[in-house]
């Protein structure tokens, strides 16, 4: 597989297959992934990985805490998404169009609230993947160190499709920072910036033939002095 082809067939896998990730495998897939670019080489990454009955802990704690409310907990002072009431409506239209395009592969209409919310709450069963990853910076990093960990989190999702494994970055699991921030024995500098599901994808799923459409070329980019 060349990169090229990593890069185009990745998607956000909401299904898989509940066959096992070794430690060993996941292992070798993480030492790789550490070649990540890194300004001065700083690697402001760690990653908690969690299976088996580690990962049934989070989601039971997941499962208390928004039992009240699924799209409830506390975003706290860095949201996942930014105020779309005040930039370029086109990133708003985005997000939503991706949304509907899934809704419509699962059958799910928009006046469907309840079945929403249900498949909405699939995000924290790691969408029924065998392996966890939990994205650990130290809050004192600057913004530069953040894209850092985007750029690991591409790395590893990447890697995955060239094992023949699928992954779905879940940013949904900042809403249970502090939770996890007293689970995992974080200390005051360290937060968890994102989840990821990791594991192999269900073929037969029709979540997963969900492509998101990308933005024209036009855009995005600008061409000077070609």
């Amino acid at each position: 597989m060349t990169v090229t082809e990593a890069v185009r067939q990745r998607i956000s896998t909401r299904a898989f297959l509940q066959t096992p990730i070794s430690q060993g495998d996941l292992s070798s897939l993480l030492e790789t992934a550490q070649r990540s670019p890194s300004g001065g080489n700083l690697q402001p990454w760690k990653v908690i990985a969690v299976a088996g009955a580690a990962k049934d802990e989070i989601i039971a704690i997941a499962k208390r805490v928004l039992a009240a409310d699924p799209m409830g907990g506390i975003p706290g002072d860095r949201p996942v998404y930014p105020d779309f009431k005040v930039i370029d409506p086109v990133y708003d239209a985005r997000r939503r169009r991706v949304g509907e395009m899934m809704y419509d592969k699962i059958g799910i209409p928009k006046e469907d609230r309840a079945k929403r919310l249900m498949w909405f709450a699939n995000n924290y069963r790691f969408f029924g993947a065998p392996v966890g990853l939990f994205m650990i910076i130290d809050k004192r990093m600057g913004h530069g160190q953040w894209a850092h960990m985007g750029m690991f989190m591409q790395t590893i999702a990447l890697l995955a499709e060239e094992r023949g494994w699928g992954t779905c970055m879940q940013e949904c699991w900042a809403r249970l920072r502090v939770e996890l921030h007293d689970h995992f024995g974080l200390d005051d500098n360290h937060m968890v910036y994102a989840g990821m599901a990791l594991g192999v994808p269900d073929p037969n799923d029709p979540v997963n033939g969900l492509y998101a459409d990308r933005a024209p070329q036009g855009e995005i980019v600008q061409f000077k002095g070609f």
